[in-house]
């Protein structure tokens, strides 16, 4: 059995997809992370990077106790290395999927997260058209950059279905909210649609609606906590220095 320290983001979605795609038995284990559930002693023991998803197989290759395993990319290789599915081993296969999947973390997720970030955030923390424009700009060119790659094949990493794709996409499901037109970009919007229609696809993206918050409707000091407690945070000091 799997266990899934999850909240509704694109960054939970994406392990939510390959798990329904590759029909794994699973448990979600809500964290919410406008609470701080992420900063507990027993998350952080799991993840010291105080982010979710966090997964925990009971069952790990091999045997012995289980395994915990976070940052999304490294949960999406292990499960799928575990079952087999979506992750080629032929070097060139391998090669194609990892590429594209590290350009997720490192491009993708990052620069949409911060460009949805200044775009909600409006004028609360004084002019933010600066920082707008760099993001929506940089959202704009990394659509650019899937469009292009689709255009010269069916999937990210081929002509097959992989972990690729599912780790793409939940970030793209909000591209109104990062100020694109997906209709400037014919060719991923094939691969959006195509992907969208697909059934497990849609159960990984279903998986906790019930959680999700409206964060405009919590009480102001509610509000105030969680801003201080998720923005500018610095380092943590050692527990037990």
């Amino acid at each position: 059995m799997i266990d899934l320290h999850y909240w509704p983001t694109p960054n939970g979605k994406k392990v939510t997809i390959l798990l329904e795609e590759a029909s794994i038995p699973y448990r979600i284990i809500p964290c919410n992370i406008g609470r701080g559930d992420q900063f507990t002693p027993e998350f952080l023991a799991m993840n010291p990077n105080h982010r979710m998803p966090v997964m925990v197989d009971h069952a790990p290759p091999g045997g012995g106790e289980p395994i915990a395993i976070f940052e999304s990319g490294a949960i999406m290789l292990y499960l799928a290395e575990k079952v087999g599915r979506f992750y080629p081993q032929d070097v060139r296969g391998k090669y194609a999927v990892t590429e594209w999947l590290i350009w997720q973390m490192a491009n993708q997720g990052p620069k949409l997260g911060e460009c949805g970030h200044f775009r909600r955030l409006g004028d609360k923390q004084g002019d933010q058209s600066y920082a707008v424009r760099r993001f929506t700009d940089e959202a704009n060119r990394l659509y650019g950059v899937l469009n292009n790659r689709l255009y010269k094949s069916r999937y990210l990493a081929g002509d097959a279905y992989t972990i690729a794709d599912m780790i793409c996409f939940p970030w793209s499901v909000n591209w109104q909210g990062q100020g694109q037109d997906i209709t400037e970009f014919p060719h991923f919007k094939r691969w959006f649609d195509e992907i969208h229609a697909r059934p497990a696809v849609r159960r990984g993206l279903a998986v906790g609606a019930e959680l999700s918050e409206d964060p405009s409707k919590l009480p102001p000091a509610e509000q105030e906590r969680r801003a201080k407690l998720l923005y500018n945070q610095r380092a943590r000091p050692v527990a037990g220095e």
